[in-house]
């Protein structure tokens, strides 16, 4: 089944998710949450998503960078972003604490449909949290991970990229696509002026 991606204006996206119990995951309900949204994830198609952008203010994401999705980007593009395919992953109730550089690069999202814009995030998260079957786990996410990690958690507390975007960089994907997607980050940001 298909979900509704809700877009950016609806107040679910603005709002802090309220955590799920064990008792909760395990349920028949958030069992065929979590598959619905992975289905979803794949039409958008995505590499992540959050409960917010369906509606849904559970502290419940969830995550993949298949490998198809990378076929098609320079080999460039994929070392420059350290953006290697991730396996799916559920993320409940994560707390995360990032580490490293920040680096920019342009992100979007499927709440802020047809947009995108320059967003400084770290190359690192340590991420704790639980997973589909509301068991604790620990992981280091690294590079484009790590940045997809912070993008799906701030959806869970009401934030979204527009908030951490470089505003002079915010452009419609056909845009960036044809005037700044091949311009190195550097000489991207001298062209519009961002300190």
């Amino acid at each position: 089944m298909l979900l509704k991606i809700v877009q950016i204006g609806h107040p679910v996206l603005r709002g802090a998710a309220r955590p799920l119990t064990r008792d909760q995951i395990r349920s028949p309900e958030i069992q065929g949450l979590i598959e619905w949204m992975r289905e979803t994830m794949y039409d958008a198609p995505g590499v992540g998503l959050a409960a917010p952008q369906v509606g849904l203010g559970l502290q419940l994401a969830v995550i993949e960078d298949r490998a198809d999705l990378l076929e098609s980007m320079p080999p460039e593009h994929l070392a420059e972003r350290n953006r290697k395919p991730v396996p799916f992953q559920v993320l409940i109730n994560p707390r995360i604490e990032t580490a490293g550089d920040s680096v920019e690069f342009f992100e979007g999202c499927l709440s802020v449909s047809g947009f995108a814009a320059l967003v400084p995030r770290f190359t690192e998260a340590r991420v704790d949290c639980l997973d589909h079957r509301g068991e604790p786990i620990s992981f280091h996410a690294e590079g484009w991970h790590a940045r997809i990690v912070q993008h799906e958690v701030d959806h869970l507390f009401g934030t979204v990229y527009i908030d951490r975007m470089h505003t002079r960089s915010l452009a419609t994907t056909a845009h960036l696509s044809r005037y700044w997607g091949d311009l190195p980050t550097a000489e991207l940001k001298k062209r519009l002026a961002i300190e």
